[in-house]
């Protein structure tokens, strides 16, 4: 008799989970060398944004002014635009997939479930899974362990400590707190996805789903969704009176019944403006809320989050979705006159800052998280849960594993040792970090700063984007040089611009419902054959020169296809200086070379 074959794998970080939290811990750790394994149950990546479940990329950004979640958050959202212009979920699909496949460093596991988990002590070994697509276990040996699974697999199988449920008020002195804790929950949604023809669809619901004739059987929840695309059915809601880990396959068959019987509601009871909208996919894979919670060396309160204001010596993320907690009853919950009874909410002014020791374990100590699962109180979790903040929140937990390993140290040891290399290295790889500034690096510093066009003395303030009411930006016009000059030949070996890519998503063509919607669901027949936009203000073209001995401007680097946020190449030139052009002309009446703007936005411009 055979038994199932087995695959080793002996890598420096092992990642548990391919949601943003997972993907974007995984890429920054390989990109500061760190060898990674990324074991992912599901054939493909994104976890609740994927098109298993479609739901969109929220974050601070989608409520606070000028906040959207750079970094390697930024580079995907503008590699989406850029290349899926009408919003394809199979193309989404394939930009987060190559984003990890093809990220050296990274050996990527998926259909992979982890199920065993060995320990030394407080020290985890290996953890191994089961591959259903070959019948094949797979093991990863590592030094950093980071449980970005939501959830949080790692913690009955470690022995990591961990919350479920809601916490009492007299705990952490929260206003949203309980009398009493409990262990009940947020639940778990199905999404719908439609899009508007141009003729009379019919709909016959299937047996098995529930009849809702009227808005009283629905408990009154908010249904615009055809007529106001910026929102959807997430209040198809169950599971947070149950266990949403261990009653997860009865809920979804509670939940399609639900939402078959909603769809059925919106097309044959009132007027839905539904007559010629079509089902076009539904979700059979529940997205879920809330389950297991780690417990860090912090735990991150209300109190935490609504105090803006407060900055944590070990700051490596920030948050600013609104506290946006859905009361365990779900669907069953009357929506009462407003439509959102079941909700309690609170908005928030300012960002608020997201401290390294709530992303690793108080009690194993080489184990990280990144995600819904962080170090987190349920109503504190109620703002972190969004996909944008979990998605930065992965990419500081991967910098600090590569800086650990690169050390020979624990997760913990970066906190003691090394936390403002961490913070300088997130906030080079164009992270905001709230109350930070990134500083000037290697030559920059050193160099005469001038431009042709205004003043460009901004390029150097360490504050890479709008904030807080202040530009932090240079103005220049296409074909006007920025230069550093130094007094003597000095040796380039790369540079890294920054430029506007409209964190605030305004000038963007398309429905302004849509503005901070990264894959919609519903598709009225006005999106047909049209593009969702991409940033106008970005800079799509421009040359680096250098100052040859003969006198000349040498080029050193050019394109005319950028279309990310970031750039940072290499360059290998010995010069006495060295020059920025932003490039655009007029032709036909009409800017070519650029995204529409005959004005170059840019935050800084830095050479090594």
């Amino acid at each position: 008799m055979e038994s199932l074959p087995v695959i080793y794998h002996d890598v420096d970080l092992c990642v548990v989970g391919g949601g943003f939290g997972g993907m974007l811990t995984a890429i920054s750790a390989a990109r500061h060398g760190a060898r990674v394994a990324l074991m992912h149950d599901r054939p493909v990546l994104g976890g609740n944004a994927s098109s298993e479940i479609r739901m969109w990329v929220c974050g601070a950004g989608s409520r606070v002014r000028n906040l959207q979640e750079t970094g390697i958050m930024e580079e995907i959202a503008l590699e989406n635009m850029h290349r899926n212009p009408s919003r394809n979920w199979s193309i989404w699909d394939s930009i987060l997939y190559e984003k990890v496949r093809f990220e050296p460093n990274i050996d990527l596991i998926l259909n992979c479930a982890c199920n065993a988990c060995e320990t030394d002590g407080d020290h985890i070994v290996s953890v191994s899974g089961f591959q259903l697509t070959t019948y094949t276990n797979h093991v990863v040996r590592a030094k950093i362990f980071a449980d970005c699974s939501g959830d949080s697999i790692l913690a009955p199988l470690s022995g990591a400590e961990y919350r479920v449920g809601r916490e009492a008020r007299n705990e952490f002195g929260e206003e949203f707190g309980l009398d009493e804790a409990d262990r009940r929950t947020m639940g778990m949604s199905v999404l719908i996805q439609a899009r508007e023809t141009d003729h009379k669809v019919e709909f016959t619901p299937p047996d098995w789903a529930y009849d809702f004739p009227t808005d009283d059987d629905m408990h009154n929840k908010p249904h615009e969704c055809l007529v106001k695309p910026n929102t959807n059915f997430y209040w198809i809601e169950l599971g947070g009176e149950m266990d949403t880990i261990r009653d997860t396959e009865k809920l979804r068959d509670e939940l399609l019944k639900i939402a078959f019987g909603v769809w059925d509601h919106m097309k044959n009871h009132g007027d839905h403006h539904a007559d010629n909208w079509e089902l076009e996919w539904m979700g059979f894979l529940p997205g879920k809320r809330e389950s297991r919670r780690y417990v860090g060396d912090y735990i991150l309160t209300q109190s935490d989050v609504e105090d803006g204001g407060k900055k944590f010596e070990d700051t490596v993320a920030y948050g600013g979705w609104q506290i946006d907690n859905h009361l365990p009853g779900g669907f069953f919950m009357d929506g009462g006159t407003n439509g959102g009874d079941f909700l309690q909410k609170r908005r928030l002014s300012l960002p608020y800052s997201i401290p390294y020791r709530c992303l690793y374990s108080k009690n194993i100590d080489n184990l990280m998280f990144a995600g819904r699962n962080i170090s987190a109180s349920h109503i504190a979790f109620a703002s972190t849960r969004v996909m944008g903040t979990i998605g930065i929140m992965g990419q500081a937990a991967g910098t600090a594993a590569a800086i650990a390993v690169k050390n020979g140290m624990l997760p913990r040891d970066i906190y003691k040792y090394k936390i403002t290399e961490l913070q300088n290295e997130l906030m080079e790889d164009d992270c905001f970090l709230p109350g930070f500034s990134r500083k000037n690096y290697a030559l920059s510093g050193d160099a005469e700063l001038s431009c042709e066009y205004g003043d460009c003395s901004a390029l150097r303030s360490g504050t890479d984007r709008r904030i807080f009411g202040s530009d932090n930006g240079y103005f220049g016009n296409i074909n006007k040089p920025i230069t550093y000059s130094f007094k003597e030949k000095k040796h380039i070996s790369g540079f890294r611009l920054i430029v506007d890519s409209d964190l605030d998503r305004e000038q963007i063509d398309g429905n302004p419902d849509l503005m901070y919607i990264s894959m919609p669901l519903f598709r009225p027949r006005s999106y047909n054959n049209t593009s969702f936009g991409f940033p106008k203000c970005l800079l799509k073209s421009f040359r680096i020169e250098a100052l040859a001995d003969d006198g000349k401007w040498n080029t050193v680097y050019a394109t005319d296809k950028n279309h990310q946020r970031m750039i940072r190449e290499k360059l290998d030139v010995d010069t006495t200086a060295i020059r920025l052009v932003p490039l655009g002309t007029w032709g036909s009446e009409a800017l070519i070379n650029t995204y529409g703007s005959a004005v170059a936005h840019i935050f800084s411009f830095d050479i090594r």
